[in-house]
């Protein structure tokens, strides 16, 4: 096998030449750090094992917690292979998911990895129908109180839904909270009309107008929900770019992308996103899937005051949108801030820039599904193996989204103890007043 060089990097150049039996780099990727010490192993480099948090369980295997830490740079390896390997040559470069890590302070591009693929952003599109509606609570035209009310086009939209009757009732509070948490396509459009004056139409196009006042210069949306059409497209470039907006512009609503679940009083829903309360100073934002897009998330986390946000589409299961998010995110906040470009200089590169990238032939067959199906556990639990991702310490707190069911028709009142159709006889009581029905006297003989 002739010798392969390749750039592993985080703002950190470094180069190695492979030569011999390298396992194959896509499932150097998948099998994530027990990958990278094969190849550290293949290169003759120390193993690679991050020290899990003080006092956190790592999910899985435990990790040595070696006396002899391996180096700054040969940290930084092992975290760009499992975020941003890139190797001349090899056909898995076209066949690369997007994916970006971004510093909220600076607005530099930590890691970056086919930003401007055109990509369809499933349930992700509801981030901007939230920064939508953020916006017109900031301009007064609605306020958190402002009802919702289900019209019929709301509650027949496709799943995932609340599965609620025409008629019912919410506030702007408690859609958004679905939104962030279960993900409802009809609360979507429910909020939509709302806050569209009425019109779903009229609320895309406030999307696109705020898409492109944003500088989402390769996004366009057809709907407020993410289910696919032609038309709904975007990037992780531009995701970046509306989470970061999201995070400057409304910090006092950032409680929402962190709910741990909701509770609608009948039932409760466990945030989607696995890093809420798993992965340390994770605070958002959102998930997405269909069977085009694969498993996307836009991910944030805050320590010590910084604050990062990435983006990962089209992974393969919901394990591993969690954990290359993960990775990810660890990267950047054990990065030096300063490094990187700004989003805004980052010029257009890369492969499918004018058409949206389809995956639903990888994603949704049997054998994908068999695969993800073995990665759970004998509770049906996802198994996660990042290190960076813990058991949780307590089971998740739930915020109240209340909806309220339309009242039921009046129904007809009728005689107690009457059949329908049958005349009253004697001594029957009718249900509007308890007064027996008179009895007349015999007449005489």
């Amino acid at each position: 096998m002739s010798a392969a060089l390749f750039k592993i990097g985080i703002a950190c150049p470094v180069y190695c030449t492979c030569s011999g039996e390298v396992p194959a780099l896509a499932a150097i990727l998948r099998r994530g750090i027990d990958g990278i010490n094969d190849l550290c192993h293949s290169l003759a480099i120390e193993a690679v094992y991050p020290p899990p948090r003080s006092g956190v369980p790592s999910r899985g295997r435990s990790l040595p917690h070696s006396p002899n830490r391996p180096s700054a740079a040969f940290r930084r390896l092992a975290l760009a292979l499992s975020t941003a390997l890139l190797c001349a040559g090899l056909p898995q470069l076209a066949a690369a998911n997007p994916k970006m890590v971004v510093d909220v302070a600076s607005g530099r591009v930590i890691a970056h990895q086919e930003a401007f693929r055109k990509w369809y952003p499933a349930s992700l599109t509801k981030l901007m129908t939230i920064y939508v509606t953020f916006e017109a609570l900031k301009a007064g035209k609605v306020t958190l109180e402002t009802p919702v009310v289900m019209s019929r086009k709301a509650v027949d939209q496709p799943p995932s839904k609340m599965f609620v009757k025409p008629g019912a009732t919410l506030t702007i509070d408690a859609a958004l909270k679905i939104l962030v948490v279960k993900s409802a396509n009809d609360v979507a459009m429910g909020l939509a009309e709302t806050v569209g004056g009425g019109s779903a139409d009229q609320f895309v196009a406030m999307m696109n107008d705020a898409a492109q006042r944003l500088g989402m210069t390769s996004s366009h949306f057809i709907n407020p929900h993410g289910l696919p059409g032609k038309g709904q497209y975007t990037t992780a470039r531009d995701l970046a770019v509306l989470a970061l907006t999201l995070r400057r512009n409304f910090p006092q609503y950032a409680s929402y992308f962190a709910l741990e679940g909701i509770t609608t009083g009948a039932k409760d829903y466990p945030n989607y996103n696995m890093l809420i309360g798993r992965f340390n100073g994770a605070d958002g934002m959102k998930t997405g899937f269909i069977c085009a897009s694969g498993f996307n998330q836009v991910s944030s986390a805050t320590r010590n005051g910084r604050t990062v946000v990435s983006v990962v589409l089209g992974s393969d299961s919901l394990a591993g949108r969690a954990e290359e998010s993960a990775a990810l995110l660890q990267a950047a906040l054990t990065e030096d801030p300063g490094k990187g470009v700004p989003l805004s200089s980052l010029a257009p590169y890369g492969p499918d820039r004018d058409e949206v990238v389809d995956i639903s032939a990888d994603i949704c067959n049997p054998k994908a599904a068999k695969v993800r199906s073995e990665g759970r556990d004998e509770q049906g639990r996802m198994m996660i193996h990042s290190p960076y991702i813990a058991e949780r310490e307590a089971p998740p707190a739930f915020s109240m989204a209340e909806i309220v069911s339309p009242p039921e028709p009046a129904k007809p009142a009728a005689d107690a103890g009457t059949a329908p159709g049958r005349p009253a006889k004697a001594g029957d009581v009718r249900s509007g007043a308890s007064v027996p029905v008179p009895i007349p006297r015999p007449t005489a003989l």
